[in-house]
């Protein structure tokens, strides 16, 4: 069977937990070759240095062929439909990793056929192997996530919006947004993680004034601003941002026994972060670009395996 993996709302938390304790036991020595035998696709509209590297690698380490598309590859360039282009690789390719940067609607058309997987790799909407890469760094980091507490500081992107979906899902977590006005996660995400923390008791909140900043949190995590290089309408966009830069200042500020500091990366030092805490004692971003992998190969795991049995 295949599953696609298209945003983390779709699959129950148990699946979630699930990859997120697979990519831990890949990360912990020569993983096995469930993935023998299956070829994977790999199709980047965009710029990727960790998310297109740790599905390729990922994908050899469990034994799979690598087949890789470039942005003007596919004959969707040329006016091909998207699930025109599913059917016929379908029936060449197990699992599809996808990154369009734009909508989830031609990831949607992808999935009209159910032969070969899809993962969506980022869309405008939703990063959700992002997601994946960070439960388990702080799941490697602090074990039971249950009441764990992380303050998230800067635009309400397709990161964010993964983290909110979920984090909310852990019971009585708690996630901090706290971005410049008019920049925070959309009113509808917000509704979607909201619905999710009323069930499992938690809370996911968005602030814009930096003097509510909550103290003690387990974890400060912040984003590139200019996300996947999106342009934004106001010229002078950045001066709201500044004030929202993740300095030694801000860490001490908020940081309780065992605050870690995270990113997604690319990292604009100086900009979203200064080069201490991205360099600094309390930073796990390298660890966390690491589990890029060791997630991509959960993921592939729970949609191509041999035996994945998993669930929505």
């Amino acid at each position: 069977m295949t599953y696609h993996f298209i945003s983390t709302t779709e699959v129950s938390k148990e699946t979630l937990l699930s990859m997120v304790k697979r990519a831990i036991e890949f990360s912990r020595g020569a993983p096995p070759q469930v993935l023998e035998g299956k070829t994977v696709g790999i199709y980047f509209r965009r710029t990727s240095t960790r998310t297109r590297t740790a599905f390729w690698t990922g994908a050899l380490r469990l034994g799979a062929q690598v087949v890789t598309f470039g942005p003007d590859d596919l004959q969707v360039t040329t006016g091909e439909t998207w699930s025109d282009t599913a059917r016929v690789l379908s029936g060449y390719l197990d699992g599809f990793v996808v990154r369009t940067n734009d909508s989830m609607a031609e990831l949607r058309e992808l999935t009209s056929q159910d032969r070969m997987a899809v993962v969506n790799a980022l869309t405008r909407n939703e990063h959700p192997t992002q997601a994946i890469a960070d439960l388990t760094t702080l799941t490697e980091e602090f074990g039971d996530l249950s009441g764990i507490h992380v303050l998230y500081v800067g635009e309400g992107n397709s990161t964010a919006a993964a983290l909110a979906f979920t984090l909310s899902r852990i019971p009585r977590a708690r996630l901090t947004i706290l971005s410049p006005r008019g920049y925070g996660l959309p009113a509808a995400d917000l509704e979607v993680a909201a619905r999710f923390a009323a069930e499992s008791g938690g809370t996911v909140e968005q602030q814009y004034d930096l003097d509510c900043a909550p103290n003690g949190v387990n974890a400060v995590y912040t984003s590139r601003w200019q996300t996947m290089g999106v342009s934004k309408s106001h010229p002078d966009w950045q001066a709201a941002f500044v004030p929202y830069r993740v300095t030694e200042q801000l860490m001490k500020r908020v940081s309780g026994d065992g605050t870690i500091f995270m990113h997604d990366l690319p990292a604009v030092r100086g900009g979203d972060v200064d080069d201490a805490v991205l360099d600094g004692p309390q930073s796990r971003a390298f660890r966390q670009a690491y589990h890029k992998m060791t997630g991509a190969m959960a993921v592939l795991d729970w949609s191509i395996g041999a035996e994945n049995g998993g669930s929505a």
